[in-house]
């Protein structure tokens, strides 16, 4: 299941990726994945989520990795139906902020669901008992740098999760 999103990356020209992983057989992703070769990535990195925190805590791990430069998170249970060419080009062409891609669905509680005000998102709230607009989340980021300093503010939600960040 993981070839996908990687796929997803690699074809929109991402070629530094970092997994992050957790649960008992998160070494099998080293064994699969081994140093990206197969997908002709520069480089490949790991690490471990300990527990469930959600997406931004998944994403925080990542910091390191990112170095300060943009970032496109997408996961792994992923499979995206069209490329992601456009939507990380207008990304790259905002000057700051989140591009964060959903999808109009009839069960907004089962997925991450954005409360959206004048075209911008607001906050994702994961799972709500009762969500703010008939849109899920899909799984697929783009954040700045400043993502970090949002998550570190971040609460959790009732179901001990880190929502994504907003932009």
């Amino acid at each position: 299941m993981v070839f996908y999103p990687i796929q997803t990356l690699v074809d929109a020209g991402v070629k530094d990726i970092i997994i992050v992983t957790g649960g008992q057989n998160s070494g099998d992703f080293l064994r699969l994945l081994s140093n990206g070769k197969d997908f002709a990535l520069h480089r490949i990195h790991y690490t471990y989520q300990e527990g469930e925190g959600g997406i931004a805590d998944a994403l925080r791990l990542a910091e390191p990795f990112v170095e300060g430069e943009k970032i496109c998170v997408i996961l792994g249970d992923n499979i995206i139906e069209n490329n992601i060419i456009a939507s990380k080009e207008a990304f790259e062409k905002q000057p700051a902020g989140a591009h964060i891609i959903l999808k109009e669905v009839s069960d907004p509680e089962r997925f991450g669901c954005p409360e959206i005000s004048d075209g911008r998102i607001l906050e994702i709230e994961e799972k709500p008992k009762s969500p703010k607009s008939s849109y899920a989340v899909t799984g697929l980021y783009f954040y700045d740098a400043t993502v970090f300093d949002k998550i570190g503010k971040a609460r959790p939600s009732w179901r001990n999760e880190l929502a994504a960040a907003c932009g």
